[in-house]
């Protein structure tokens, strides 16, 4: 229920109806390109923020028992800083941007500790499965909510809403301005089934030598034999990298979509509205990844994954129609949710669980990496080749690299080292 719940928060305020109403209304008075890039600064802030505080408070949550609580604080901020958004008005575009950026830290900084919680609520032989349900319900919430808003959006008279000619700014935002409230609300109010259903885990064993060491000062000594020892998880490691490289693909073409899509000429309508349709159709898709996962391994059917989305870059290249556009969104929802979820899952496999707060934190720094460094990338691509064309069709590089790294990960014998792990640490304690 949580993927539910946020997904409201990354499909309206991440991907599609913000950053619309930023350039329109709280950027209305900057060049197009100063406002591109003041938008860029600030996702840029906000990525760096969430990956340099995740496996440190990813560590304090595992040795303090406190994952739930973390959550709930990264929670609040991104849901209060969501909220404040209803008050934007025309030409407020610096407290447009403090409020994107710290809503966007509280939601990243919320999913280091809810997929800190997967290995504790999944037994090894089912967090395929829940990874994908959760992805799956996430598309169905975000969906839903998105649609709702952009009814409201374009006809405000049924919702009894100013219409028409005439209006002051002020009543021309409200229909979006009140989808800003809404998300927050839904966020709050979705979180709570995992407050109140899923319990605590336990605080991790501390070792002997450190038994008397405060918690943060804990955290930062073993954040640091974990910076030092991670190779010893070499599976795990190896994942990480082939994730970061092949999730950089996957982040570039989520982001950069729409602005690809202007540059061929794309009304907003057909935009917006092929993103509501990835939501609906990553819906099914994600729960047949998990199925898929089951029977072929989560390593392969990534691989199939990261095969669609090659030709989802070559397609792109040769897009000129509106229709083309769409057909594209429909290839992307059938791999998107359940490439993401069975990474997560595989990941979880090739970790100890009462490390999972800590190692997840890094798998979040890697995550949010791959945010900043995709369109970064992407926009050097424009520079060298002249187009977002040859950009496009450059990602390419992201998914074959990736796949290639994938390729060397032994995933029993990361499973086993992990689980060896675990059990003497129990014996220990």
């Amino acid at each position: 229920m949580y993927d539910w719940a946020n997904s409201a928060m990354v499909t309206l305020i991440v991907t599609a109806v913000f950053p619309i109403f930023y350039k329109r209304v709280t950027a209305a008075g900057l060049d197009k390109s100063v406002a591109d890039y003041r938008f860029s600064i600030a996702t840029t802030i906000a990525l760096a923020v969430s990956a340099v505080l995740s496996p440190l408070l990813g560590t304090v949550a595992d040795y303090a028992a406190a994952k739930k609580r973390y959550l709930g604080l990264f929670l609040a901020l991104g849901v209060v800083t969501t909220a404040l958004m209803f008050f934007l008005q025309q030409g407020m575009w610096v407290a447009a941007l403090v409020l994107f950026a710290l809503s966007n830290i509280g939601a990243n900084g919320s999913f280091v500790f809810y997929d800190a919680l997967l290995p504790h609520v999944a037994r090894p032989n089912e967090m395929d499965r829940v990874s994908t349900a959760g992805y799956a319900l996430g598309y169905i919430g975000g969906g839903l909510l998105l649609v709702f808003a952009l009814l409201m959006i374009k006809a405000p008279g049924l919702f009894g809403l100013p219409a028409g000619d005439g209006l002051t700014p002020a009543q021309a935002s409200l229909p979006t301005r009140i989808s800003f409230l809404i998300t927050a609300v839904w966020w709050a109010l979705f979180s709570i089934p995992l407050f109140r259903r899923v319990s605590e885990p336990p605080a991790a064993p501390r070792p002997a030598a450190v038994a008397g060491v405060g918690t943060a000062r804990l955290a930062f000594r073993q954040l640091a034999e974990t910076l030092r020892h991670l190779r010893s998880y070499r599976q795990a490691f190896v994942l990480l990298i082939a994730f970061l490289i092949y999730n950089d693909g996957i982040g570039t073409i989520i982001r950069m979509a729409t602005i690809y899509g202007d540059t061929r000429h794309l009304s907003e309508t057909v935009m917006i509205g092929s993103i509501a349709a990835v939501q609906f159709i990553g819906i099914p898709f994600s729960f047949a990844f998990g199925r898929m996962a089951g029977r072929i391994g989560s390593k392969r059917a990534i691989f199939l994954g990261l095969a669609v989305y090659c030709g989802i870059s070559i397609l792109a290249y040769f897009m000129t129609t509106a229709l083309h556009f769409i057909l594209l969104a429909c290839l992307v929802g059938t791999v998107q949710g359940g490439t993401q979820a069975l990474s997560r899952s595989l990941f979880a496999s090739l970790i100890p669980a009462h490390k999972s707060g800590e190692f997840f934190g890094f798998f979040s720094v890697f995550e949010k990496f791959a945010g900043i460094l995709g369109p970064l990338f992407f926009a050097l691509m424009i520079q060298a080749t002249g187009s977002s064309q040859g950009a496009i069709l450059s990602v390419i590089v992201f998914f074959v690299v990736g796949g290639a790294l994938l390729a060397k990960v032994n995933v029993a014998e990361g499973e086993a080292q992990a689980r060896a792990a675990e059990r003497a640490l129990t014996g220990a304690a």
